[in-house]
């Protein structure tokens, strides 16, 4: 599928990865809607890097675990034209014993890691739908959705029972649809390693970590980028899961 000029919506962009998506996305054209929860400031940050480059970018607030919200960012979104892009990215990573896990906690970490996700490809669909795009008649794709999934769907951590399932239920997501939405809409996912760090690991848990990966290393932003971009460019890939994790699944 041809991406440049088409609009893109991802999510969680105000993360580290997030934000390293929406640019390189941008970089190659894409209209891309930066949706963001509370960091506002990053956010317009990442929307003004990017109209520096001369791309085009709209950032737009929502908290995915309100289906309001996400109705609301897909009104937004249609100023920018149809959505062809869908990148589900953001996530709350919590970690919990299971001790410590309460309905609360639980229902959380779903909301925003699985419940959203679905949310968000289902007004996706719509709005592909509405605008008379899976009318289709030559067989290729007119839309696609990257869903950010982890390797712990795979290889669970102890004390993340709750962010690993909701992984792993995003993965199953990824495959239904896929076949639900087949063939106007491919369905794919990333499965990163260890990317980015949300808290500060000892050296002892570093070096723990670094020896379960063949490759040696933690992985890298623009490592994941290259891959969504590799998923978009392609049109004969659906419902599977990429690891982009230096082995460590294996």
């Amino acid at each position: 599928m041809d991406i440049k000029g088409l609009t893109a919506i991802v999510t969680g962009a105000s993360g580290r990865l997030g934000s390293a998506i929406a640019a390189g996305l941008a970089a190659r054209g894409v209209v891309c809607l930066c949706h963001y929860h509370r960091n506002g400031q990053t956010a317009a940050a990442l929307v003004e890097r990017i109209a520096s480059g001369g791309g085009c970018a709209l950032a737009v607030q929502a908290d995915l675990s309100n289906p309001t919200d996400i109705e609301t960012l897909f009104e937004t979104a249609k100023t920018l034209g149809t959505p062809r892009i869908l990148i589900n990215s953001a996530s709350l990573f919590e970690r919990k014993p299971l001790m410590e896990l309460d309905a609360v906690a639980i229902q959380r970490t779903l909301a925003v890691n699985l419940t959203a996700p679905m949310l968000m490809c289902r007004y996706f669909t719509q709005a592909v739908k509405t605008a008379g795009l899976t009318d289709s008649q030559t067989g290729l794709p007119v839309a696609k959705i990257i869903n950010l999934t982890d390797a712990a769907a795979k290889k669970p951590w102890a004390e993340y029972a709750a962010y690993c399932a909701s992984k792993a239920g995003l993965v199953g997501l990824t495959v239904a649809l896929a076949k639900e939405l087949a063939p106007a809409i491919t369905v794919n996912a990333i499965a990163p390693g260890i990317v980015t760090a949300t808290e500060p690991m000892s050296q002892h848990e570093e070096k723990k970590q670094l020896a379960r990966i063949p490759a040696g290393r933690f992985g890298r932003p623009e490592e994941i980028v290259r891959s969504i971009l590799f998923l978009l460019d392609n049109d004969y890939i659906t419902g599977q899961t990429l690891a982009v994790d230096g082995g460590r699944t294996i």
